[in-house]
């Protein structure tokens, strides 16, 4: 009995340290948020409670300082093409390594599988020089070909899910004289939703939170994204991290508010996919 006992207290001291550490550093950014200069000067603590809990003026100066609203809309713009890209490519790379019967099939999604393994470090350069052949540098078109370049986790969720839906719907739209792509688009893209919505979510996240890709593409001011936004506060002679919190509280809320509604589709559309 009594080791019932110190097991149940073990898992949950460790979900009380889990929920610490992945809740104390937003709430270290929030109450740098709401704090003065002068506070940020006199080298107060990180959790140290602001003296005024009412002082939004950091948000209005990330707000307008940061360009946040033009920021919103260039990452929105970014977000639909390359979003859109990946759920459509993804979605037809699947239906054909599943559907098509080949020799290399093995060997395509052996590709697949160490392209998603090379540090993408390494292929930056001869990337930035085919990006600027393209004449898609310091333009918005840079990132979304960069990020349309399907990535394998969406190609497998996308496969997971084909491989659960009859061929014998196939055989019988065939019979009705229905092509390849009529057999896609009409059969397959419809009841892929819920893959759809996971790799939307996934995808989404990933593009939102980007830095890398959109400073190096897109160096130019009235291209900045919501993360290179929170850079303008940086100086030569430091950080102005009470603006940068109450940017990166403005940048987070977002997130949150989509993957509160949204969540049961990716629980849903991993569980689903993993026992197809």
């Amino acid at each position: 009995m009594s080791g019932k006992v110190l097991l149940r207290t073990l898992v949950y001291v460790s979900l009380v340290l889990a929920c610490a550490v992945v809740l104390l550093p937003l709430l270290a950014v929030f109450l740098t948020s709401l704090k003065t200069s002068q506070e940020m000067s006199r080298g107060s603590g990180a959790l140290s409670l602001p003296h005024d809990w009412l002082n939004y003026h950091n948000y209005v100066t990330a707000f307008r300082a940061g360009k946040m609203l033009r920021a919103f809309w260039n990452t929105a713009f970014i977000l639909v093409f390359s979003i859109g890209g990946t759920v459509l490519i993804g979605s037809m790379a699947a239906f054909a390594i599943d559907r098509f019967h080949f020799r290399l099939r093995r060997l395509v999604i052996a590709l697949f599988l160490i392209g998603s393994l090379v540090p993408s470090v390494t292929t930056q350069v001869a990337t930035f020089k085919i990006v600027n052949n393209f004449g898609l540098f310091d333009s918005r078109w840079a990132p979304i070909v960069l990020y349309m370049g399907t990535d394998i986790v969406s190609i497998y969720i996308f496969l997971q899910f084909i491989r659960g839906i009859p061929v014998s719907l196939d055989e019988a739209a065939r019979i009705d004289g229905a092509n390849t792509w009529t057999i896609y688009w009409r059969i397959i893209l419809p009841l892929l939703k819920p893959a759809i919505a996971t790799v939307v979510i996934i995808k989404g996240i990933t593009v939102y939170n980007d830095f890398y890709i959109p400073f190096l593409y897109m160096p130019s001011e009235n291209l900045g994204t919501i993360s290179t936004s929170l850079f303008r506060f940086k100086g030569p002679f430091g950080a102005h991290w009470e603006d940068i919190s109450a940017g990166a509280i403005l940048v987070m809320v977002p997130t949150l508010v989509v993957f509160l509604f949204l969540q049961r589709f990716i629980y849903n559309g991993f569980t689903r996919g993993a026992t197809k």
